[in-house]
Parts: C-alpha cells; sequence; structure tokens
C-alpha cells in the first residue's frame, strides 16, 4: 500500500490506496445517480489508483480531430478557431477516486466549475492544506468521475497500513 504525499511539504494527500490494473471510465446515461449527483460512476474504486498513460488536462492545444479533450473527457471546440482541443497536459497522472484524497481544498480562482460539477479542463483544481496546487478533479455531467493527481507535484510513499 502507498500514500501519496505533496511534494511541496510532504503533507499525506491519500488514504493508503493500492496499484488496479485496469482503468475503466463507465459510460455516463446523463440520469441522476443513486448518490445525487448527474455525472457517470467513479472510474476507480475507493482503495485503488491507476496511471494514465495519456496526456492528461491542461494545458490543451488546437487539432483538427474531433477527439475527447482528454481521456475522460468530451469533445471540446477551440475558442480561438474552427478545430477542437486535445490535451497537453502530463502523462501517467494519478487516477483516484476522489474521496481517497478528503483533505484536497478545492481551488477557487479560475474557470473550473460547468454546469453540474468540475470539468477539469481550468488547469490544477485541488490544493494541498499547504496551498500548494497537486491535482485536477473532474465531476462533470459529461465527463468521468476521478481525481488526477499531478505526478511532478505528489510522491508516493510506501506505508505498511492497510
Amino acid at each position: 500500500m502507498i500514500i501519496f504525499v505533496c511534494a511541496a511539504c510532504a503533507q499525506p494527500l491519500t488514504r493508503s490506496v493500492q496499484i488496479s490494473e485496469t482503468l475503466v471510465r463507465p459510460e455516463l446515461d446523463g440520469r441522476i445517480g443513486p448518490d445525487g449527483y448527474r455525472r457517470a460512476p467513479a472510474s476507480m474504486n475507493e482503495g485503488f489508483y491507476a496511471l494514465e498513460p495519456e496526456p492528461w488536462g491542461a494545458p490543451f492545444l488546437p487539432t483538427d480531430e474531433c477527439v475527447a479533450v482528454f481521456p475522460g473527457g468530451p469533445a471540446v471546440g477551440d475558442p480561438d478557431g474552427d478545430g477542437f482541443l486535445t490535451s497537453a497536459g502530463p502523462r501517467d497522472t494519478i487516477v483516484l477516486h476522489p474521496k481517497d484524497a478528503p483533505d484536497l481544498l478545492p481551488h477557487l480562482e479560475g474557470d473550473h466549475v460547468g454546469c453540474c460539477g468540475l470539468h477539469g479542463r481550468g488547469g490544477l483544481n485541488r490544493l494541498c492544506p499547504c496551498g500548494a496546487p497537486v491535482g485536477t478533479e473532474i465531476s462533470e455531467c459529461n465527463t468521468a468521475y476521478e481525481l488526477h493527481l499531478d505526478p511532478t507535484r505528489v510522491h508516493a510513499r510506501y506505508t505498511t497500513n492497510a
């Protein structure tokens, strides 16, 4: 088991989690779920994490292809052109169930909120209690439901806690 800690202050950010072999993004049917929210089920079960091998999150680059802006996200038009946007963010982000990092704080500056939740396109929207930006949660009605920790802003620490 491991916990992820803030690279800036070494404060623990997550509960003890273990690696998952798979990262599956469930389909979203657009209906309000059993938790009362209009969003897809979580991509990761609580207590597990996976690595996202594809670029994920900000910054975004223009593309002519109609592709998801990042894995687990919708296709998004380029506001400065007639194409679309695609992620040029970091690879190997750490994907968790948002409840596995209960002490992260919301980033209140910037464009982070969509109609039903956090859209993930405004950059890092979760902060360590020390104030350092560490990750991005997505929970919008047209995205996956997951938390991505930036691999350059966190470190893994092995623990014996189960």
